[in-house]
């Protein structure tokens, strides 16, 4: 498909919260789903549980998926922190916008479950304008969440999402 892999998976990393953007179309699930292959790399996921009812959750499922209720009022981050404890192995992918569509921040629930479940982030981005996925060396959030958050935008800030408008 003419599409690029700049950067390497980090070598001995058995624990990752690995954000994905620019999540702009549903496109970027089968080129996620590309790269995983591509890379060798079970990376699991998590979406709205919507995704996951009939004709296709059995599929989502399948693919490594795990269903996400967005209800308000839940310990979503102590939760899924727990899922890193439990596993000697465990890489999970998310979409720190939360939607397709344009938003002017990211939601920090990627940045509060790695930093409670002490794994780094590894970012990847999706950029359909240069074809290429980049991949970062690990970030190991610290405690100065601005600070990491300027770290996160750099790395992303020359990706265009397939949608371009919402990037």
């Amino acid at each position: 498909m003419g599409w690029k892999v700049q950067g390497t998976w980090p070598k001995g990393l058995n624990k990752s919260i690995v954000i994905v953007l620019p999540h702009t179309s549903w496109h970027d699930f089968y080129v996620g789903l590309l790269i995983r292959k591509i890379l060798g790399m079970e990376i699991k996921f998590l979406a709205k549980k919507e995704l996951f009812k009939p004709p296709f959750g059995w599929y989502f499922k399948w693919m490594g998926g795990t269903p996400l209720d967005r209800t308000p009022g839940q310990d979503k981050v102590a939760t899924i922190a727990k899922k890193f404890n439990q596993k000697e192995s465990f890489h999970l992918a998310m979409a720190p916008e939360g939607t397709r569509k344009k938003v002017e921040e990211l939601k920090t629930g990627f940045y509060f479950i790695a930093r409670t479940a002490k794994v780094p982030i590894v970012m990847v981005a999706l950029d359909y304008g240069n074809k290429k996925v980049k991949i970062s060396d690990p970030l190991y959030p610290g405690f100065d969440k601005e600070k990491d958050f300027e770290k996160v935008k750099n790395f992303y800030k020359e990706a265009t999402g397939k949608v371009v408008h919402y990037t």
